[in-house]
């Protein structure tokens, strides 16, 4: 039985050899989004000023359609976000106001997380947007480097991922301005198996610039489906009124 055990352990580490840099970046980013997915999540705010507790819904389709849902904290509970391509509008049924985001607010903090905006919508694709290239492999990762492609507008000069040959998802990520400074760092943990693929339920994100030192965020999935059908009314201007209630 160890012996069995050993082999398949082998087989796993190796499933992915031969694989292209491009192939093995493909392979993280559709196990993180899937073609569809719903998420149920939580996300802890932290700073030297207070902590904050939020919890939310999110629906995507692929790079192009995402909704978030607000459920806590009660102040904010029904606020409603959507995107459709490189469009992002938001609802806040307190005031009873739609509001579109102008591209440059895409790179803004979301809901005060260490997050963007671009982030919890999903608007550049790593597969698409960034040339890759392999820094170092060893028995059980790759790591890779991720550099804009001169025709994409994406918020980061540079992303160095570590991928677990294992599982094919990120362990870490580092981000980049474009003159090179480390802006955060995101760790992936509680590695699940779901399905057909691997997911992380724990991001940790820790800014790394001074002026936000100390700060974290992190998020954890408490509900997940990927590959699901979804009600397509759902990624319209018209679900930011009827889903906020």
């Amino acid at each position: 039985m160890k012996r069995i055990l050993i082999i398949l352990i082998s087989l796993m580490a190796t499933a992915y050899s031969g694989m292209t840099t491009e192939e093995i970046i493909y392979k993280a980013e559709s196990q993180m989004r899937g073609n569809t997915s719903y998420m149920k999540m939580s996300i802890i705010i932290k700073n030297d000023r207070w902590d904050r507790n939020i919890q939310l819904e999110s629906w995507s389709e692929g790079t192009k359609k995402s909704f978030i849902k607000i459920i806590y904290p009660e102040k904010d509970k029904g606020v409603t976000f959507l995107k459709l391509n490189t469009d992002m509008w938001q609802y806040i049924p307190k005031i009873e106001r739609t509001i579109k985001y102008p591209p440059s607010m895409m790179l803004q903090s979301w809901m005060g997380t260490d997050f963007s905006n671009d982030d919890l919508v999903k608007e550049s694709s790593i597969v698409n947007d960034y040339d890759k290239k392999m820094l170092s492999e060893d028995e059980n990762s790759y790591t890779i480097e991720l550099m804009p492609r001169p025709d994409s507008s994406v918020t980061w000069g540079k992303i160095i991922e570590y991928i677990d040959k294992k599982t094919m998802l990120p362990v870490w990520a580092k981000f980049y301005d474009e003159d090179g400074v480390l802006i955060r760092s995101i760790k992936y943990e509680n590695v699940v198996k779901l399905q057909d693929r691997f997911f992380p339920k724990k991001w940790i994100v820790e800014p790394g610039t001074d002026d936000k030192k100390g700060n974290l965020t992190i998020m954890t999935i408490e509900n997940m489906s990927f590959n699901n059908p979804l009600p397509q009314d759902i990624f319209t201007l018209k679900s930011l009124i009827r889903r906020s209630r």
